[in-house]
């Protein structure tokens, strides 16, 4: 096996290592990388350096060495061999990079309507409808559990799905009624009828 090989499988090795101890859960081959997440590389070989970053709205972070890396819309793991690609192209001698993914605030939602705190909040895994009413403080007194929908963005063009959703059911045991939240999605509840 060519000592190149050995060195990817090492650095990968120690990404998945890495990560794991992070303790962050989107960490996949297919998250992608968004303006304002956090990043940390680390450089192992030939000597250890370590930078925490953030993504700048261009899209890039800063790299010693190399200077500036696009990396939205990458994985860490495409972002990983880039970095240590342009490193070994005579910067460095079989350098082993890490790169992990320290904090995500590319992946969010918005709640508004009859919620007590309507904002925007971060996306954790596996937030569905009812959860993420509850990070908004859940309904005010004129909130309509049974009025609620989610606004979807469409993946290929402008605008939104509208998925309605009634929590009332969802309270009382279906949970078809309360759907897993994606990145972009607007939450609305609308006021009830007395």
């Amino acid at each position: 096996m060519k000592m190149t090989n050995l060195v990817l499988i090492f650095s990968i090795t120690l990404c998945l290592t890495f990560s794991a101890e992070s303790g962050l859960t989107a960490q996949t081959d297919d998250y992608k990388i968004g303006i304002g997440d956090i990043l940390e590389v680390r450089i192992l070989r030939p000597e250890t350096t370590t930078d925490r970053t953030t993504v700048s709205p261009s899209g890039q972070i800063s790299v010693a060495y190399i200077g500036t890396v696009h990396v939205k819309d990458k994985t860490l793991t495409q972002i990983q061999k880039e970095i240590q690609w342009r490193l070994a192209s005579g910067y460095l001698k079989y350098p082993v990079v890490v790169v992990a993914l320290i904090e995500s605030h590319s992946l969010n939602y918005t709640v508004s309507g009859e919620v007590i705190r309507p904002g925007t909040f971060q996306l954790q895994e596996k937030t569905t409808v009812l959860k993420a009413i509850a990070m908004a403080g859940g309904f005010t007194r004129f909130g309509s559990k049974s009025r609620v929908k989610v606004l979807r963005p469409y993946p290929d063009k402008p605008g939104y799905e509208s998925i309605k959703i009634n929590l009332h059911k969802a309270i009382n045991g279906d949970s078809k009624e309360d759907i897993l939240i994606k990145s972009g999605d607007i939450i609305v509840v609308s006021e009830g009828f007395f």
